[in-house]
C-alpha cells in the first residue's frame, strides 16, 4: 500500500514523526507536509504566488518534501504536481482535537478533503493537545477497526480524534463547534481573537465532540459533497 502522510503543523511536528512511524510498518510512505504551521487554513490554496517545493532530509532515507503553502497545496503537490499514485492519505496526527463544527477550519481536515477530491481515500488523525501517548498506542488498533469493518467502502473520508485517555471506540456524526473566538480592538487598530470554548458537556455519544472530550476515540465519516439533500427533496416536492 502506497501512503501520503500530511499535516497542518509543519514537516518538523511530532505528531507527523509519530504518524511516519506507526505508517511504515503497513505500507510505503512518502510525506509532503507544510514548510511551517498552517493550522486553521482549512481547504485553502494558493493560486496568485509561485511557493517554494523542497526536498527534504528530516526522516533519513524516506521520500519526504516541503512546502512553502497548505496543506491541500501539499496533497495537489503530490497528487497533481509529481504525479504520484496512492491508496491512502492520512494527515496529522494534529496537535489538538478536530472536532464538530471546528473541522471546517482545519487545515488536517483539509488536507484530507483534497485527497478525497481527486479520488484517494482519506483520514485525519488527532490528539489531545500536546498529547500524542493515547494516539501512538492505539492507532494501529483504530486503522485495523476501521479494514476489518471496510469503513473505506462507505466514506472517503473518516475524521478521527483520540482523547487524552480511554480506549473505546465509537462511530459518530459531526457534532457544534466547541471553539469560537472572541476580538479585542487593540489602539493601534489591530485586532487580537482570543479563543472560548463553548463545550458544554452535553454526554451525546452519537456526537464526535461528546464522545471525545468523554475519553472515547471517535470516528466520524466525512463527504466532499455539500449538497443539502433534505432541502433539494422538499424543494423538489414543493415545486412538483
Amino acid at each position: 500500500m502506497k501512503i501520503l502522510l500530511t499535516n497542518d503543523d509543519g514537516i518538523q511536528a511530532e505528531g507527523l514523526r509519530n504518524l511516519t512511524e506507526w505508517a511504515k510498518t503497513i505500507g510505503e510512505v512518502c510525506i509532503v507536509a507544510p514548510k511551517t504551521q498552517q493550522s486553521a487554513k482549512s481547504h485553502s490554496i494558493e493560486i496568485h504566488n509561485n511557493y517554494e517545493v523542497q526536498r527534504s532530509d528530516i526522516f533519513g532515507d524516506m521520500e519526504a518534501y516541503s512546502v512553502n503553502s497548505t496543506p491541500a497545496d501539499c496533497v495537489r503537490i503530490a497528487l497533481l504536481g509529481m504525479k504520484k499514485k496512492f491508496d491512502l492519505v492520512i494527515s496529522g496526527i494534529n496537535n489538538g482535537p478536530n472536532l464538530g463544527g471546528d473541522i471546517h477550519y482545519s487545515g488536517t481536515v483539509g488536507a484530507c478533503f483534497e485527497a478525497a477530491m481527486s479520488g484517494v481515500k482519506a483520514m485525519a488523525v488527532s490528539a489531545a493537545f500536546n498529547s500524542f501517548g493515547n494516539a501512538v498506542k492505539n492507532i494501529g488498533r483504530v486503522y485495523g477497526e476501521i479494514a476489518e469493518r471496510r469503513m473505506f467502502d462507505f466514506a472517503d473520508i473518516l475524521n478521527v480524534n483520540f482523547p487524552d485517555a480511554g480506549e473505546a471506540i465509537l462511530i459518530t456524526r459531526m457534532g457544534p463547534a466547541i471553539y469560537t473566538d472572541e476580538f479585542e480592538f487593540l489602539p493601534d487598530g489591530t485586532v487580537q481573537p482570543k479563543l472560548l470554548c463553548l463545550y458544554n458537556g452535553t454526554r451525546n455519544l452519537e456526537l464526535d465532540t461528546d464522545a471525545t472530550m468523554t475519553g472515547h476515540i471517535s470516528i466520524t465519516p466525512l463527504r466532499c459533497d455539500l449538497s443539502d439533500f433534505s432541502a433539494l427533496e422538499r424543494i423538489a416536492k414543493k415545486v412538483g
